[in-house]
């Protein structure tokens, strides 16, 4: 149990990579908050989660709202005395080049996608300021953020932005002993590539396209960037700060 006692928010942890990430890290002894927009998924998270004997409560959160962001981070404070582990993985994707993408397209990324995790990072090193052990922060950025991504213009701006931020934060309070590190995962068997793969005429096609991008040969699972979020928030990653790991299956290798 390598969180035995320590408390976790997860932003967007009602489906997909939050999802898992949220039950990884109650499966290791800690009591999550799992935070989403989407009430249904989050209930539904929680749910399962207590149903192998672990704590988790639900909190109905837009991470575009710096009001919500504050009073959740407050509120699980309050409840549980501390929090040792924030993610900010919340996140949303709109295909399209600088051409097609419309400014409704951009303003939604920038503001899920990177204000999420700008006020997720302002108000969790708020909060392990004042506490003795000061705790986690991990924020779930993109290969996209590294790469140019064909057909992805604002999401790859806002996922690029995740990484300059963790690097930022995380050297702007090392000394005060809050790590901050950042993922970013590669293509991930996740509801957005689902609905991608649903949406396009030749999805089987598209899918071997999708897994070939990756020297590997597939796609990643939700649980692998989980283990890894695990390993950043444990102990065990004691000395890394401001880092941002790749999981992309070799993806930006070649």
């Amino acid at each position: 149990m390598k969180l035995a006692g320590k408390v976790a928010v997860v932003t967007g942890a009602g489906s997909g990579i939050g999802e898992a990430i949220a039950k990884r890290l109650s499966a290791e002894g800690a009591t999550v908050a799992i935070c989403d927009i989407d009430e249904a998924g989050g209930k539904r998270v929680v749910q399962e989660i207590e149903e192998h004997g672990s704590q988790a409560e639900f909190f109905r959160l837009d991470v575009t709202k710096e009001k919500e962001v504050q009073a959740i981070v407050e509120t699980v404070a309050r409840e549980y005395q501390k929090i040792d582990i924030m993610v900010n993985n919340a996140g949303v994707g709109k295909a399209g080049t600088v051409l097609e993408q419309t400014e409704e397209d951009w303003d939604l990324m920038m503001s899920v996608n990177a204000k999420g995790a700008f006020l997720g990072c302002k108000y969790a090193v708020k909060q392990m300021l004042t506490q003795e052990t000061k705790g986690s922060i991990v924020n779930i950025a993109s290969v996209a953020g590294i790469v140019g991504v064909l057909n992805r213009a604002g999401y790859c701006a806002s996922k690029a932005a995740i990484v300059g931020l963790t690097k930022s934060v995380a050297s702007d309070f090392a000394e005060t002993g809050i790590r901050v590190n950042s993922i970013s995962p590669g293509t991930i068997e996740s509801p957005w590539i689902k609905k991608i793969l649903a949406d396009h005429p030749e999805p089987e096609k598209t899918r071997i396209q999708m897994q070939k991008r990756q020297p590997i040969g597939r796609m990643g699972t939700p649980e692998e960037i989980a283990n890894l979020v695990l390993f950043l928030a444990s102990d065990e990653a004691s000395f890394i700060t401001g880092s941002n790991i790749i999981a992309d299956g070799g993806l930006t290798v070649r």
